[in-house]
């Protein structure tokens, strides 16, 4: 991404208020001084439109046809890709991760337009310990698929990234946050 969409992307999380300082639980379990709330950025039209470039610029450059993660914070990123890919010589095909499979209907854990043996660009907003993440990860391995890269808007430097890293995926954010919730 370039660094005019990147201060742009990052003016707006401040104007909408995804970032906010006080006392959190994550996900993880861990407490934090911040919290990052990513769909109020992929939710906002302007932040959208950056964000689905930024995934289709991947999407393109390591040649998947798929893009997915893990529900719920990755639903809005993917059908706003799917919807921006239209228009490119190759769309992508969207879906997303269920952290169980439904005990009722079809029984699914991966919804959407979805085929095994794909290659794909796997998004979440956000990165903290990576649980979500090597979740939906590991169900596509066992699906045979090819995961070209692994997305995040914001990387909390929790160890999330390094994990991926160290099991061979490739990894990009469009920001890193430390502990103090100072961008890096």
């Amino acid at each position: 991404m370039n660094e005019f969409n990147k201060k742009k992307l990052l003016d707006r999380a401040l104007e909408l208020k995804a970032l906010e300082y006080g006392d959190f639980t994550l996900a993880s379990g861990l407490k934090s001084n911040f919290y990052f709330d990513g769909r109020l950025l992929s939710l906002d039209p302007e932040s959208s439109n950056i964000i689905s470039d930024w995934i289709l610029s991947n999407a393109i450059n390591f040649k998947a046809n798929f893009i997915g993660g893990p529900a719920v914070a990755a639903v809005p990123l993917i059908g706003s890709a799917v919807y921006a890919s239209h228009n490119i010589k190759s769309p992508l095909k969207g879906f997303f991760i269920r952290p169980d499979k439904k005990d009722h209907g079809l029984q699914k854990q991966i919804e959407g337009n979805f085929e095994s043996n794909s290659s794909v660009v796997v998004i979440d907003d956000t990165i903290s310990t990576g649980g979500s993440l090597l979740n939906s990860l590991e169900i596509l391995k066992e699906n045979n698929c090819d995961v070209k890269i692994v997305l995040s808007i914001l990387d909390r430097k929790l160890g999330g990234s390094e994990k991926l890293l160290d099991l061979g995926y490739k990894y990009s954010s469009i920001f890193e946050i430390d502990s103090k919730g100072d961008f890096i």
